[in-house]
């Protein structure tokens, strides 16, 4: 028996009708449960009720989701048996884990697709909700990207345009599939993504650097928000529901590196756009990329309302920058 099977549901104001939805409680198998994004959407289920199971892959990760209040399923991202049997357990799929190995991102993205691909084939048919997270760079190239874009094949845009277009072909297969497509920045505190990056090269260089005129801008999203848009879009976000996970919808470079620059008293300058590589490295790919986001969608749809603080906000709160939590 199925968490769904017993009666656990309650009613929510349905967004823009005023009427009311059915949601019920649910188990949830959740990838990427001990990272960074999942530490925060787990007890972000568990305090809306429902019960959640963390993949695991190492028993660091385990101990982590146990001590959260969750179940531990064993197995690892490119072992498509445990995936199937994870999402065949549950009454619905939230999937983060990505491997973010941007020395062979090709790998990784391929990774990815066959994970959805299991879960699609575990899911089929049965109406239950999958949600899967990529990301906003590369949707739309100078303008700002709607939920409605949606990249062409073999265009040049985003790497994971193939995994975003599995994920919303699953609802013609029965299954209530979602993508939610994250901001460049997901930040608060224990973030070692991006903005840690850049800050990490600042203090190597010596200079706050940002590529070219610094016009070219960042969405972002504190991480507190991105975990209730992920329970929202598993709670009811129609199938084949593209949604973005931007509170912000672009933050400029070049005002990314003056707080920078200001925090750890460091000179600001223009890095040439053909010095990109060297100065920045791995980073400069995507810091390359003007990629504005609407969400107006997104909060129409679900009635997501953001409320945590703005990137730049959260900057000057100064935890980026303290070594000791390094």
């Amino acid at each position: 028996m199925t968490v769904t099977d017993i009666d656990l549901s309650w009613r929510t104001p349905a967004p823009r009708t005023g009427r009311y939805l059915e949601i019920s409680l649910m188990r949830v198998f959740v990838t990427g449960a001990s990272g960074f994004i999942g530490s925060a959407v787990v007890p972000e289920l568990l305090r809306a009720g429902h019960q959640v199971v963390g993949l695991a892959r190492s028993d660091a990760s385990a101990e982590k989701i146990a001590a959260a209040g969750a179940e531990v399923h064993r197995g690892a991202l490119d072992d498509s048996d445990s995936l199937r049997a994870g999402a065949a357990a549950a009454d619905g799929v939230v999937h983060l884990a990505f491997i973010h190995d941007f020395s062979d991102y090709e790998g990784a993205v391929k990774t990815d697709l066959r994970a959805i691909e299991a879960f699609g084939a575990a899911l089929e048919g049965s109406d239950r909700p999958l949600v899967v997270a990529s990301g906003l760079l590369g949707v739309a190239r100078g303008r700002v990207a709607t939920e409605r874009d949606q990249p062409d094949a073999g265009s040049g845009g985003s790497p994971r345009e193939a995994a975003g277009r599995a994920v919303t072909e699953l609802a013609g297969r029965g299954v209530r599939s979602s993508l939610v497509r994250l901001a460049a920045s997901v930040h608060d505190e224990g973030d070692r993504a991006f903005v840690p990056r850049l800050i990490e090269i600042a203090r190597e260089k010596g200079v706050s650097g940002y590529l070219g005129d610094g016009s070219r801008r960042w969405p972002a999203v504190h991480r507190l928000d991105a975990a209730r848009l992920f329970r929202l879009a598993l709670e009811k976000a129609p199938a084949g529901s593209v949604l973005h996970g931007a509170a912000e919808e672009g933050v400029p470079n070049r005002t990314l590196a003056e707080v920078i620059g200001r925090h750890l008293g460091l000179p600001v300058a223009s890095i040439p756009t053909e010095d990109t590589d060297e100065h920045f490295g791995w980073l400069g790919r995507f810091l390359a990329a003007d990629a504005p986001a609407s969400n107006a969608l997104t909060r129409e749809l679900l009635g997501w309302h953001p409320t945590g603080p703005g990137l730049i906000d959260d900057l000057d709160h100064g935890h980026y920058f303290d070594t000791r939590a390094a």
